[in-house]
């Protein structure tokens, strides 16, 4: 046994949702009696992929003694899963830079005859169909042509407001009173190009990273915000990334908490800058 950094399952907090379980490379979750529990401390790396992705907040990370994380036993279980589970996972290995236990992955690939998958920047069309494509380094082609009649003089921001970030907003705003609010991921607006004409027209903006930001507050602010502002209308925008769909599971029960009947309208934005 070691002190070292591990998911901790809040039982009461947790939903039985599963949405941590794909996001867990490693495969150390399950849902067993309608709770998720982390089957083994062999299988937790502690790099917490899967903490974005609870709706209820129930997963954290704490240190406590535990079993020491055990790449060799969990490359057998994620081999046997394919190629694409493979890359997801040394590709985790990688970005969180736990060089040391991705060489022990490449040398059980090595060892037991599987091919090593390429680490380096690729360019795609699509996000991975498996892993974290929310970090998946990917090239984008763009035909410049098409821009080349946009500039400063031609646009105008949808914008009335100020300030936009949701740890920053009050929420007893005065503009936020009545108002169709639009609550964006962060990456959105720097994905789509028409977000203003297409999303942010004629509608008030709370902005947050599900993945990055410190959601703890979120919840409860978005339940006062829907209680005294009157809202016409909710619209999550998010990205087709896994980690953003926390930010709509964070809006959606935050709504359902609150008893108000408000319309929720989710938009979702591919990387390549497309209304999915």
């Amino acid at each position: 046994m070691v002190k070292r950094k591990i998911v901790n399952i809040d039982e009461e907090k947790c939903n039985g949702c599963g949405y941590c379980i794909p996001n867990c490379q490693e495969g150390a979750l399950q849902i067993i009696d309608g709770k998720a529990r982390l089957i083994s401390d062999y299988f937790c790396d502690g790099l917490g992929a899967c903490l974005g992705h609870c709706p209820m907040d129930a997963i954290t990370i704490e240190e406590r003694e535990a079993k020491p994380y055990n790449e060799t036993l969990v490359m057998e279980s994620i081999a046997k899963q394919g190629a694409n589970t493979i890359k997801a996972h040394l590709m985790h290995l990688k970005e969180h830079n736990e060089f040391k236990f991705l060489q022990e992955a490449v040398d059980y690939l090595k060892k037991h005859g599987i091919p090593v998958p390429s680490l380096e920047e690729e360019q795609s069309e699509h996000p991975m169909p498996c892993g974290c494509p929310g970090t998946m380094a990917t090239t984008i082609k763009r035909n410049q042509k098409n821009n080349h009649n946009l500039s400063h003089s031609t646009l105008t921001s949808e914008l009335t407001q100020w300030p936009i970030q949701l740890h920053l907003v009050p929420p007893s705003a005065p503009f936020l009173k009545g108002s169709h609010l639009l609550i964006s991921a962060s990456c959105t607006a720097f994905s789509l190009a028409s977000f203003h004409g297409d999303l942010l027209r004629r509608k008030k903006i709370l902005i947050a990273c599900p993945k990055l930001d410190k959601t703890d507050p979120y919840k409860e602010k978005l339940i006062k915000i829907f209680k005294i502002n009157e809202l016409k209308s909710i619209t999550v925008a998010i990205m087709e990334v896994p980690c953003c769909k926390g930010l709509y599971q964070l809006v959606q029960s935050a709504l359902e908490e609150s008893g108000v009947n408000v319309p929720l309208i989710k938009e979702t934005i591919s990387i390549d800058g497309k209304i999915l």
